[in-house]
């Protein structure tokens, strides 16, 4: 199996790493191949934006792995047309520090690497994890999580354009394990607020506060306490 993981938050981001041990633990083969193909730097919340205008430069940080001036969505496209010498099996992109749910599908760079995936007929996966302050976040317990998630995965059939979009919730140390629910993304829209400062208007909107509208949406369920899995279709 020939598995190339992506991200938004850059290539030595924790939660890059936590996805690469999920896919040792997930996929025990002596045959297994993994490619990093991530951004250099992080390249958050810049949705499925692309560079046409500038040449990208690529870094060679190693055996199979890239860090790339460039986008998430350019990470995905180099690997394909480029950097990999076969097409994958599967993209993985996370594991996001931060929710990937409702409106933040279109905005995020990691659900956009997958996404692009998707438009090349590759099984795709993004991960993200929710965060809550005051509680640490605990990557090997995220790895662990995901890697049982793309156990299961990897097996689903999937629909011409159709690739996955993952939210694991943050818990307590103590809290009882979660549960992988079926779900549809959060139609309500993100929270619209603004300080006017001397520098101009600064978003204050609380991410937790977010609205709910369906008890069986992305949010509800990855807010709740459970693993959110959602079916995307371009």
């Amino acid at each position: 199996m020939r598995i190339l993981l992506v991200n938004d938050d850059g290539i030595d981001a924790p939660g890059l790493a936590a996805l690469e041990t999920a896919c040792a633990q997930a996929f025990s083969d002596d045959s297994l191949e993994i490619y990093v193909v991530a951004p250099a730097s992080e390249a958050s919340q810049i949705g499925h934006r692309v560079t046409t205008d500038h040449p990208i430069v690529v870094e060679t940080r190693g055996e199979r792995r890239f860090a790339v001036a460039g986008t998430p969505a350019d990470c995905t496209r180099l690997a394909l047309a480029n950097l990999l010498p076969n097409r994958p099996d599967m993209v993985l992109s996370g594991i996001n520090a931060g929710g990937n749910l409702g409106q933040d599908i279109v905005i995020s760079g990691t659900v956009a690497a997958a996404r692009e995936a998707a438009y090349h007929g590759v099984r795709a996966v993004a991960v993200s994890h929710y965060m809550r302050s005051g509680i640490e976040l605990c990557w090997e317990t995220s790895a662990r999580r995901t890697a049982s998630i793309l156990k299961r995965l990897v097996h689903e059939d999937l629909a011409d354009g159709e690739f996955f979009n993952v939210n694991l919730p943050h818990l307590e140390k103590d809290a009882a394990e979660p549960e992988v629910i079926e779900t549809t993304p959060e139609r309500a829209p993100m929270l619209i607020g603004y300080e006017n400062t001397p520098s101009g208007y600064r978003y204050n909107g609380r991410y937790a506060d977010r609205p709910q509208s369906s008890a069986d949406g992305d949010v509800a369920v990855c807010f709740g306490g459970n693993i959110s899995l959602s079916r995307l279709k371009l």
